[in-house]
């Protein structure tokens, strides 16, 4: 059975409209305009226990509108959800206790406090058992490598050690649904791949049910095995993140080493040229013709070695929003 079920869930959000100077504001006060402006449109999904589901779209989609609405946070103007068993805007004590929202853009912890208390007045909060609290918070701590910050004002860590904390906030008294929203966000390459790796290992260890949402393709690509996209507010593919890249790529990679040195002009005939600096290069190929192609090159130049990989999801999910999807891509 699906742990998460979302149903028709919409979204608009009314916006007073005022005219432009001291007149109009007078005339606000007896004739006021209101702008209507639909975040989440007819919104339906599917999560089961222990997925780690990639939440994607451009910025406006309503992305972070879905998951304010599935945390509690916002009342959805129509449709359905059910999370854990629970509706979650009636904000339940027992719902509140299984989940966590975790914001990029937005701090939980105390600003002037170390992370430690605060951690603490979680551990109070939640009713989180002494003995517990302490393993839990050693587990995390070690696996993020905060030993020394703990007793650190937040105010004097960098973003990624922030970021961190935040994690270990929102994990302490182990919920069983977990929303990312942009975790990585504004974090150095190091940091990105510290908390992917924290991630990872924490959902196998405590099988939590994730959502993440991130403009960074590298977290979904390394964190989720399928993903939703969603645009204007609406879903427009739900599956298998491999399934996304076969619809929206109609070209394969050929990545290609030499024994000798390999002209540009003598990889043309095969497929576009993305690089080559004599010993190795990357030529793209029609997805129908990956097979022919790939004989062909070995058959006539003196390749070494030869991987076939499918184009950047980044690329896949720029396509979602600017073109067609591929018709009808053969295997290759």
């Amino acid at each position: 059975m699906a742990l998460i079920e979302v149903q028709n869930l919409t979204k608009t959000f009314r916006t007073p409209k005022k005219e432009p100077g001291l007149a109009g504001a007078v005339k606000g006060l007896f004739s006021r305009k209101v702008t209507e402006v639909t975040a989440v449109k007819a919104v339906s999904f599917e999560i089961a226990a222990g997925e780690t589901v990639g939440f994607l779209g451009p910025n406006g989609a309503g992305k972070t509108t879905t998951l304010k609405m599935l945390s509690g946070i916002l009342y959805p103007t129509s449709g359905a959800a059910s999370v854990l068993g629970h509706t979650p805007w009636q904000r339940d004590t027992a719902y509140l206790r299984q989940i966590s929202l975790v914001m990029g853009q937005k701090n939980q912890l105390w600003w002037d406090l170390p992370a430690a208390d605060s951690f603490l007045l979680l551990k109070e909060i939640y009713e989180v058992p002494q003995e517990d609290y302490e393993k839990r918070l050693k587990e995390l701590v070690d696996l993020l490598d905060l030993g020394p910050l703990l007793n650190t004002q937040v105010r004097r860590l960098s973003l990624g050690e922030r970021m961190k904390c935040e994690l270990v906030a929102a994990l302490i008294y182990a919920p069983r649904v977990v929303f990312l929203d942009e975790p990585t966000i504004g974090l150095d390459v190091v940091s990105q791949k510290r908390i992917r790796e924290f991630l990872k290992d924490h959902q196998k260890n405590a099988g939590s049910t994730i959502i993440l949402t991130s403009h960074y393709m590298q977290d979904i690509q390394e964190l989720c095995d399928r993903v939703v996209i969603i645009d204007h507010g609406s879903v427009v593919f739900d599956d298998r993140l491999a399934i996304l890249v076969s619809r929206y790529s109609d070209s394969r990679l050929l990545k290609l080493t030499f024994e000798n040195t390999v002209e540009t002009i003598d990889l043309e005939r095969f497929g576009k040229v993305m690089e080559n600096d004599g010993t190795t290069a990357v030529v793209q190929v029609e997805r129908s013709e990956t097979t022919r192609a790939a004989a062909a090159i070995l058959s006539q130049l003196p390749v070494s070695d030869i991987t076939i990989d499918e184009i950047d999801a980044e690329e896949v999910i720029r396509r979602v929003f600017t073109e067609k999807p591929a018709a009808s891509p053969s295997a290759g």
